[in-house]
């Protein structure tokens, strides 16, 4: 398999969309920021991620963007990157501060004359601010002391809410290669194993299927674990007439998938039952609310009186979709406060977690926003699972 790549147009255009938003805004240049956990903005810019180390994208208000990195990184970076223009910083460098003493390395006040020639920095965006380093910052600082730090973080976002017709397919297979696994899981999956058991027939068929990665660690919660709206897997062993709770995604290309299943090996319960078949109730209704013009908190509204009319207002954590993109989990969200319009191509998970004090469930599924509604990416086993 030779796998999945974006084509260099496809930055090329982001950089002149993210450079006239930094000139739009009366900036200098906008920092992006990305680490290894959440690699995104990065990502997005140059078709590099980091590991171990974190990394940065300057795109200036003129000129080409440049990529900033840790000091072990740079052949790595050189296969990698889109962008041509990387330096290297020991700001980036992994968290256990080695000095690199024999490792010649740039700095902010090097590079800024160089991107910048003849000219002041005296206004600096930020993306990535909820996760920007303490180091970066102070670096910044000491190279363009008068400068103003503005957070930025709309000019990536606002570009990453609409997907390309190139990132649609990239999640499509993401899906795809998802429901793979789900399948052959299904299959596999025995009382007695222990979640991370499960764990690994997961990943073998993500990697088996053409992911280059996982879309998010990968959840095998069974019984009182899958209360856990956000949980590690353990060495629980899976027990008859005990809920599990799988989401399992891969990362195609940078792309992030999820879906979400709630399973019992052997019959459910009762009251299992009517919690898990409500909670796909909801599920599904909530992709018919969705469509272009629809205000998102009204999609919110309507989630919520349809739970309570379900009798599972109770029984929510929160609801009902965030966005999805290149991390599984990012903007925006849909809140009861969410006062902005659906709108074509953009792309949601359609999330659905209901719980009680013994077992929870997540019904999962991603979609994009089209001129009638929305179009799934998976939509498999929609329906009670009982192995």
């Amino acid at each position: 398999m030779e796998g999945y790549r974006l084509p260099d147009r496809e930055f090329e255009v982001r950089w002149q969309k993210v450079q006239e938003g930094v000139r739009a805004k009366g900036l200098d240049l906008l920092l992006a920021h990305s680490d290894e956990a959440d690699f995104a903005n990065v990502r997005y810019l140059s078709d590099y991620w980091p590991i171990f180390e974190s990394a940065g994208v300057i795109v200036p208000a003129e000129g080409e963007p440049a990529l900033l990195i840790g000091p072990e990184s740079e052949t790595f970076a050189r296969d990698r990157s889109r962008i041509k223009k990387i330096y290297k910083l020991v700001e980036y460098r992994e968290s256990a501060e080695p000095d690199y003493p024999d490792i010649k390395v740039d700095t902010f006040s090097s590079i800024f004359p160089e991107m910048m020639p003849g000219k002041k920095v005296k206004k600096i965006g930020l993306a990535g601010y909820q996760i920007f380093p303490l180091p970066v910052y102070e670096s910044l600082k000491a190279a363009a002391p008068e400068a103003e730090i503005i957070k930025s973080d709309e000019l990536i976002v606002n570009l990453r809410i609409i997907k390309s017709p190139a990132e649609l397919e990239m999640l499509q297979e993401a899906f795809r290669i998802s429901e793979k696994a789900l399948e052959e899981t299904l299959r596999e999956i025995k009382p007695e194993m222990t979640e991370l058991e499960v764990v690994g027939i997961i990943e073998k068929e993500l990697y088996a299927n053409g992911a280059e990665y996982e879309g998010h660690p990968q959840y095998v919660l069974s019984g009182k674990n899958s209360t856990h709206a956000i949980g590690r897997p353990n060495y629980q062993r899976l027990e008859k007439g005990a809920l599990i709770q799988l989401n399992i995604g891969a990362r195609v290309a940078g792309y992030s998938a999820s879906v979400g299943r709630p399973v019992c090996i052997g019959k459910m319960s009762r009251e299992m039952r009517r919690l898990v078949q409500a909670g796909l109730d909801l599920h599904l209704k909530t992709m018919e609310w969705m469509a272009p013009g629809v205000i998102a908190k009204d999609v919110v509204q309507k989630f919520n009186d349809y739970a309570t009319k379900l009798g599972v207002n109770q029984n929510l954590l929160y609801g009902p979709c965030h966005g999805l993109g290149m991390m599984e989990v990012e903007r925006p969200w849909m809140e009861s406060h969410s006062d902005y319009p659906l709108q074509e191509k953009m792309t949601f998970q359609v999330d659905t977690f209901l719980y009680n004090p013994d077992f929870g469930l997540r019904w999962e599924d991603g979609v994009c926003i089209t001129k009638d509604g929305v179009r799934p990416f998976s939509n498999q086993l929609q329906k009670i699972i009982e192995i």
